[in-house]
């Protein structure tokens, strides 16, 4: 497990509505030994709060709330949490959307090394 330097683990939250997609994440960063917290819809993991992670990796297209609007609302609460945005189809727009907000864009199929090398760097 890596931690940070108070000794506490570094948590990584992945929501997704696709299970496929949500496991195969979890599974890639567990073996890079980060805990990771999974959700297959916003809510719940904003129920539980932000502010325990350490960075999160969210899906723009999902039922009901999109990851745009995931991260909209974070920022108006305060939370300067590192965020991938991942999409299966990206446009000029929702790149810059996701960047006026601070979130690092990412397209599907994830290139397994770009995400893990974003976690690392924003987890130190």
């Amino acid at each position: 497990m890596i931690e940070k330097p108070d000794g506490h683990a570094r948590v990584v939250a992945v929501v997704d509505d696709d299970d496929a997609v949500r496991d195969s994440i979890r599974f890639l960063l567990e073996m890079a030994d980060y805990t990771v917290r999974t959700y297959d819809s916003p809510l719940p993991m904003l129920a539980v709060g932000w502010r325990t992670l350490d960075c999160l990796v969210v899906d723009q297209h999902m039922p009901g709330v999109t990851g745009l609007e995931v991260l909209a609302r974070l920022r108006g609460e305060g939370a300067a949490l590192p965020v991938v945005l991942i999409t299966g189809s990206i446009s000029p727009d929702l790149e810059r959307r996701a960047t006026e907000l601070g979130a690092r864009v990412m397209v599907k199929p994830l290139v397994e090394d770009d995400l893990l090398a974003f976690v690392a760097a924003v987890t130190r």
